[in-house]
């Protein structure tokens, strides 16, 4: 039972997460009627209502910070509890970013100007992938690891006009040059 818990740990945050998700008025899936594993193009109205897109790659850079986070504050935790802890801190982000708050910041001071939230499943995926990014990040180790992090920021960088760096900054301290740039994009 001890080996099963912090796995039912898991699935209760992703329940929890779907209920609350649901309850700020998110859809379950696209309104498209459609479900893709993959949207590829971060400037449609597919993005960020599918499982994965783009943006994915940015909660796999979360679990990345948020492995070595958790490495450096709860070093006795064993790695699966840490795993549940990221991946409930990704949970708390995915409500948080899909507020009606975030949300009008992300429309209003980002290149993200049709941004209307994600659906529940684009959610649940962006925190299986940070899950998936906390596991890497474990396994690979701090070089290996902060070599893929700036590789998966500059290819990003160049394929959307964006990445968790310029994500943030965005959101916290818009620059109209950048917002400018992004916007170029598509």
């Amino acid at each position: 039972m001890r080996r099963i818990l912090p796995w039912l740990a898991i699935v209760v945050v992703l329940a929890g997460t779907s209920l609350v998700l649901r309850s700020q008025g998110r859809l379950l899936w696209c309104s498209c009627d459609y479900l893709l594993l993959w949207s590829e193009d971060p400037w449609s109205s597919d993005n960020s209502q599918h499982l994965l897109d783009p943006y994915s790659f940015t909660h796999l850079l979360h679990g990345f910070l948020l492995c070595g986070l958790l490495a450096l504050i709860a070093p006795r935790l064993s790695a699966v509890w840490q795993l549940w802890l990221a991946v409930s801190i990704e949970a708390v982000w995915e409500v948080i970013e899909n507020s009606e708050f975030v949300i009008r910041r992300y429309r209003e001071q980002t290149a993200a100007l049709g941004y209307h939230g994600d659906t529940i499943v684009n959610s649940l995926g962006d925190i299986l992938i940070c899950g998936l990014g906390f596991v890497l990040a474990h396994r690979l180790g701090f070089r290996r690891t902060f070599a893929l992090f700036v590789l998966t920021e500059v290819t990003l960088a160049f394929w959307i006009r964006d990445n968790l760096t310029l994500n943030v900054l965005m959101l916290i301290y818009p620059i109209e040059a950048i917002k400018e740039w992004q916007a170029a994009g598509h």
